[in-house]
């Protein structure tokens, strides 16, 4: 009986320990590349996203502080964002400024503002109507991400800009769409939370669907 004890106490303990290391928590204040993440960020993107990255930089800039938005994004699209920028808008590419290694302490300097992990309820399969998905918009989306998804400075996103469409996944834009972004104008929308819209599952996809189209060749 102490042996079975004994053995189960090991368990326990090398359970906690793996759920300690996959936490990253040790990563969070001393690891190196985010040490020198945070450098190339002070230097380069205070101005638009922030001190904080909350999106209060002098120019405007999108949160990336973002509890929603850290948990949607995987750092391989994070780069992507960084590297390639966004074409005639205020987020250049960097890629021809930093190092590849510098491209990858910044992610890692981003991501460590993720201080918890949401498990967001998605469909499986990302599919619907782009006709219904087109009147939800124009109802609900286009006053911050103005007509047919072109975006407006310091309002709303540029969703059908060529590069945010082939870096950013439909299940990006579906959580965006249903969640929202927490302590910014971009309020949920999915049925049963807290936002003035209350659209159903299917709707959120239909949205998500017609956002998709628009960088589809007319």
């Amino acid at each position: 009986m102490k042996k079975i004890l004994i053995g189960f106490y090991i368990l326990v303990i090398i359970g906690i320990i793996a759920c300690i290391s996959n936490s990253k928590i040790f990563l969070k204040n001393n690891s190196p590349a985010i040490a020198a993440g945070q450098k190339v960020y002070n230097k380069n993107c205070v101005v638009c996203h922030g001190d904080t990255g909350k999106g209060e930089g002098e120019k405007a800039g999108t949160a990336l502080n973002n509890q929603n938005f850290l948990n949607s994004v995987p750092d391989k699209n994070l780069y992507n964002y960084i590297k390639y920028g966004r074409e005639g808008t205020g987020m250049p590419d960097y890629g021809p400024r930093f190092s590849e290694e510098e491209l990858k302490n910044l992610v890692a300097f981003i991501r460590n503002w993720q201080t918890k992990n949401i498990d967001f309820d998605v469909p499986k399969e990302i599919s619907g109507n782009p006709v219904n998905g087109e009147k939800l918009y124009n109802l609900y989306c286009q006053n911050c991400h103005m007509e047919a998804g072109a975006g407006m400075l310091r309002m709303g996103t540029a969703l059908s800009h060529p590069q945010f469409l082939k870096y950013t996944t439909d299940k990006q834009i579906w959580i965006s769409t249903a969640y929202g972004r927490e302590e910014t104008r971009m309020g949920p929308s999915l049925k049963g939370l807290d936002g003035v819209r209350q659209l159903k599952k299917q709707d959120i996809s239909d949205i998500v669907t017609y956002i998709r189209s628009l960088g589809e060749v007319k």
